[in-house]
């Protein structure tokens, strides 16, 4: 019988381990550890895991920012035949309760300042068994020799939480072949090679980090840890181990091109930056030539492992005007290679909108880089997956070369600095303070975060509140990149049938912004 080995990204780092055993793997601050030190740490990790009373399919949190532990992670936790989980570090401890609790996690990992703050909601916690705050010691339980559970290629790898449009967490179920088949996709379409180094810009909470933690691992490449971004401190990074890949969104570019214009630094073209979030600007493609660096944008959503697009890049697009090139590097482009051509525009009938860059559709995909479902949530997967392909519920516009390129979003998404918020989490919390009557939240334009909060809220009759107030009341309350950061009193404008008019106000919105 012939015998094909599974598909997961386990073994990337077995291969890593070996064929580049002496090669540094990771650098985070003054430590500097080599592949062989690291597979066997994940190992040990696993070992140290199972020891503990995780079984296969347990689900493991991890509370971490970008450092050695939350890397060692993506190998240790699904060695162990867990499940693991990455949790939101700007989260308040309520929105990770309700995490960890629809997760069902047994175990949390995480560094002590970050778990600190959900003691007073550890009590809720019903199915978490442990908190671990002190990683190298509870590494120290394992075994380095330990072999691991052997994954099922189909099996569950991650799950990543979104807020999602309802406003209520829903859990993404990464596979083994997903992952694997996804960070390959990162290493082809970002040209990443063991001579590569990458700078961790990109939260590895937010979709695995886009799955580079096992793309780069894959081809025995360098990560180079960032705990918290700081434009000076990654720059730093960048020209001290000569850093040739980072991601981020184009918030992240605009703090870093502001920092190297007002400094006088150029990289000599020997930095490649892949942005997602929202269409990087002529301003920010201008900057980020300026400061001699290349960007690539690509687009997806949790649901799709983060980038499931790239606008492709044509040679002969080089020598046009820089805000030609801008409109068209702006544009969502085409599926990975390992997408192929499962990306669609289609009409409410599954029909394909005509390739006229004009006509309407929404944006949906298949194939292996689509999630497997929602965490115990069939009927919202049942809805996304209608017709079977996934419904992004993103708008588009599909051009005559095949590249599509979002126009809206038809689900009232906010997306500031490459983070996505739900208008309808925002507006539940506001409605929860006692002067709130009702309250509408739709984006702003920001030029720093790309947009922002606005929130219109009607009083109560009797009642009255500040913005500062409101504002106050919301960060209390969400994370803090969630509040409005404008209040606007005001009657709301409502349908027939008493539905809130968002299009009217979103109209308004832009209209306060070009006034």
């Amino acid at each position: 019988m012939l015998m094909i080995s599974v598909l997961t990204p386990l073994e990337f780092l077995a291969r890593s381990g070996s064929v580049y055993r002496d090669c540094v793997a990771v650098v985070d601050e003054d430590r500097r550890m080599t592949y062989s030190e690291l597979h066997l740490r994940a190992r040990q990790l696993a070992s140290a895991l199972v020891r503990d009373g995780i079984h296969p399919g347990d689900r493991v949190a991890v509370l971490s920012r970008n450092r050695l532990a939350a890397l060692e992670c993506h190998f240790g936790v699904p060695r162990a035949g867990a499940v693991l989980v990455m949790l939101n570090t700007r989260l308040q401890a309520g929105e990770i309760a309700t995490i960890l609790n629809h997760s069902g996690a047994k175990l949390l990992l995480g560094e002590p300042h970050l778990l600190r703050p959900l003691e007073p909601v550890r009590r809720d916690l019903k199915e978490l068994k442990r908190i671990v705050d002190d990683y190298e010691i509870f590494l120290k339980a394992g075994e380095p020799s330990f072999q691991g559970v052997e994954p099922e290629e189909n099996g569950i790898i991650s799950i990543n939480y979104t807020s999602g449009t309802t406003g209520l967490p829903k859990g993404v179920m990464y596979t083994h072949r997903g992952a694997y088949m996804n960070a390959l996709g990162e290493v082809m379409e970002h040209g990443l090679s063991h001579a590569s180094i990458y700078l961790w810009t990109l939260p590895m909470f937010h979709c695995n980090g886009w799955c580079f933690p096992w793309a780069v691992t894959a081809v025995g490449a360098r990560h180079i840890c960032l705990a918290d971004f700081d434009p000076k401190r990654a720059v730093e990074l960048i020209q001290k181990e000569g850093v040739t890949h980072l991601c981020g969104s184009p918030t992240v570019l605009l703090m870093l091109t502001e920092y190297c214009r007002k400094q006088g630094i150029k990289f000599g073209h020997g930095l490649k930056i892949v942005t997602a979030g929202a269409p990087p600007s002529p301003a920010v493609i201008r900057a980020v030539e300026e400061m001699e660096a290349a960007v690539a944008h690509v687009y997806g959503l949790t649901e799709t492992y983060g980038p499931h697009t790239i606008c492709a890049w044509q040679q002969e697009w080089e020598t046009l005007p820089l805000a030609e090139r801008a409109t068209l590097r702006a544009r969502q482009g085409v599926g990975y290679v390992v997408a192929g051509m499962n990306v669609r525009v289609v009409d409410p009938d599954m029909n394909d909108v005509p390739s006229d860059g004009n006509t309407l559709g929404e944006v949906v995909m298949r194939g292996n880089n689509v999630m497997a479902g929602y965490f115990q949530d069939p009927e919202a997967t049942a809805t996304a997956f209608a017709g079977g392909w996934f419904h992004s519920g993103d708008l588009a516009v599909m051009h005559p070369n095949g590249y599509i390129e979002l126009r809206d979003r038809s689900k009232d998404i906010i997306i500031s600095g490459g983070e996505n918020i739900s208008s309808v989490e925002v507006e539940k919390t506001l409605c929860d303070h006692p002067a709130v009557l009702e309250a509408a939240v739709v984006g702003i334009a920001d030029p720093k975060w790309g947009e922002v909060p606005l929130a219109y809220i009607t009083l109560r009759e009797g009642f009255s509140a500040t913005e500062k107030e409101i504002i106050e009341f919301c960060r209390s309350r969400l994370a803090h990149f969630k509040c409005p950061k404008y209040i606007e009193f005001r009657p709301l404008p409502k349908t027939s049938t008493g539905k809130i008019r968002k299009n009217i106000l979103r109209e308004e919105a832009r209209s306060q912004k070009s006034s």
